[in-house]
């Protein structure tokens, strides 16, 4: 076999049935071995960027590895978004590109870009393969690096020389990336039943590790009042009384004000990332912290923790509830604290019952929320529309809550959904964005036609940049700079140039109608809701300050007109 083809035989003893690529010249060995491969499915999508965030979408739907191809030059760098977007929320993904041949590398061939140089920043680990025979065991080992401990994305540059090449056949590597013991817990648990008001703070990290299951198990033995990140909504599931919501620039009231009160903070696969934190020195600052994560890397980089414990999550979580259940904590009146703040504190907005009344965001989304499937998979863009659905949408799981964390990358929303509705064709898969997101990626709505997909597609139209709009409102005494988008497209006579139906509501009574009719339609559908230009995202901390200083809209006037980011 070629290079080529060992690639494809890499893939099927990995069990990767799906790929999301893009053809061009320096690749183009790699799509002829497919041709006569029916084992791997290839979708084409039609930008480089969105086959990187599809694969991103189908790992974090999946808990699979993602996968995504592309050629030399401006193939590759169409790549390094999506790639980025991977890197920063640690979501496993193996990218190969090819690249120019072996003897042009260096002379500025045609499409040759430094891939490996470029690309340093954004990966877990990158090859530039120089000799075709080493080519399958760097399969086995990228394969396992992308998965093994804190997962990212490996990236393998291949020259088109060497995916032509015969590759000599040999034993393949078993490459072993062993999970430390479980560390000794007893100075946590000494801490935690020390404590009179401890807090559990929980991220991404946690279905990263698969420990959903675990997690869940911990906390309703714990009965810890509970705090969850962005990328760590659906951790405690729908129904913990105890979940306190997210926390930070606009987590809930109740969650900050835990957090600005408690004495102990359990850190469990998250990595204190400043949008949750605020400022730092006005974090958390009468607690002592346990930081629990698999990579050592995040320990002490921005809070130092009094204990930190490197380790598997499951193995730690399953002793940590062993522990509880013979000797439960005895926190009831700091409970009870945090569920009469949760009570007047939470994400409580009121839906308009005025039928003629405008379509506010976070009333369509918590209507959204309870007509949805419960196993329904939302995949936002970025934005304040993200922000709705990160504070109004229940979730049971975090694997339903597919959103760009770390990089907040616009545009992510439908290549996601995508990747997300190839990992699983009977689910029910919805995309939340916003105008200026949509327009980024909007040229997957042919991917999703050649598939048909059924993909729902809801577009919150605000006519503007409104995150940027709301913090030049805020802080930039409301001067409005290149924020408006008022220009945009007829976005229902857009979907359907692509053949999908699609449809425009405006009104509050017309929100349930809507979502019903895009529900139950047997294909991908399009709902266009118009909302105000003014909508804020509600509560929010300025940037740099302190999340005991969350701004609501009571206190939007005086904000307006007395602060301005230096």
């Amino acid at each position: 076999m070629n290079g080529a083809q060992h690639i494809l035989e890499a893939f099927h003893r990995h069990n990767i049935s799906t790929v999301f690529g893009y053809p061009g010249g320096c690749i183009m060995p790699l799509y002829d071995a497919l041709v006569d491969d029916v084992g791997v499915e290839h979708v084409l999508c039609r930008h480089e960027q969105a086959c990187a965030l599809a694969a991103d979408g189908f790992a974090r739907a999946s808990g699979k590895l993602g996968v995504c191809i592309a050629t030399s030059g401006p193939g590759a760098t169409n790549l390094i978004t999506g790639v980025a977007n991977a890197h920063r929320d640690s979501i496993p993904m193996l990218v190969i590109t090819g690249q120019v041949p072996s003897g042009l590398i260096g002379t500025d061939a045609f499409q040759e870009t430094d891939v490996l140089g470029m690309t340093l920043g954004i990966v877990k680990h990158s090859y530039l393969v120089d000799d075709a025979d080493t080519l399958p065991a760097i399969m086995e080992e990228a394969i396992a690096l992308a998965q093994s401990g804190r997962p990212g994305p490996v990236w393998i540059d291949i020259p088109k020389d060497l995916l032509l090449s015969q590759v000599a056949e040999a034993p393949l590597p078993q490459p072993e990336f062993r999970e430390p013991a479980c560390p000794d817990l007893t100075d946590a648990l000494a801490m935690l039943r020390s404590a009179r008001k401890p807090l559990l703070y929980s991220g991404g990290g946690i279905s990263l590790a698969h420990a959903e299951d675990r997690f869940r198990a911990f906390a309703e033995t714990s009965a810890l009042p509970a705090v969850v990140t962005l990328k760590g909504i659906g951790n405690p599931g729908k129904h913990n009384p105890y979940n306190l919501g997210m926390l930070g620039m606009h987590g809930s009231r109740a969650a900050n004000r835990a957090v600005d009160e408690c004495d102990l903070l359990l850190v469990i696969g998250a990595r204190l990332d400043d949008r949750a934190t605020g400022k730092l020195d006005g974090f958390a600052p009468n607690a002592k912290t346990i930081h629990i994560d698999a990579d050592a890397a995040e320990f002490n980089k921005l809070r130092p923790a009094d204990l930190a414990i490197r380790g598997d999550l499951n193995a730690i979580l399953a002793e940590l509830t062993g522990a509880l259940t013979s000797k439960p904590l005895a926190i009831r009146n700091w409970q009870q604290q945090c569920r009469t703040w949760h009570t007047t504190g939470g994400f409580q907005a009121a839906d308009n019952e005025e039928a003629l009344a405008p379509i506010t965001g976070p009333a369509f989304i918590r209507q959204l929320s309870r007509i949805a499937p419960d196993d329904t998979i939302v995949a936002c863009d970025v934005g304040q529309h993200q922000m709705w659905v990160a504070q109004h949408y229940e979730f049971d799981h975090p694997r339903h809550h597919l959103t760009s964390g770390g990089l907040g990358t616009m545009g992510f929303g439908l290549p996601a959904a995508i990747g997300a509705q190839f990992a699983d064709r009977n689910r029910m898969v919805i995309n939340v964005t916003g105008d200026g997101s949509f327009m980024m990626n909007a040229q997957e709505l042919a991917t999703i036609r050649r598939y048909n997909l059924p993909v729902k597609l809801i577009v919150l139209d605000n006519q503007c940049l409104g995150m940027v709009r709301q913090q030049q409102e805020l802080f930039y005494n409301n001067r409005e700079s290149h924020i408006n988008l008022d220009d945009n497209p007829d976005f229902v006579a857009m979907a359907r140039a692509f053949d999908i139906p699609a449809l425009h509501i405006e009104r509050t009574d017309q929100i349930r109608r809507g979502i019903e009719t895009i529900i139950a339609y047997n294909g991908p559908m399009l709902l266009h809701v118009a909302i105000s230009r003014q909508d804020n995202v509600w509560p929010i901390v300025k940037p740099g300050a302190s999340n005991r200083e969350m701004i609501d809209e009571t206190r939007r006037t005086s904000t307006a007109n007395k602060e301005q980011v230096a």
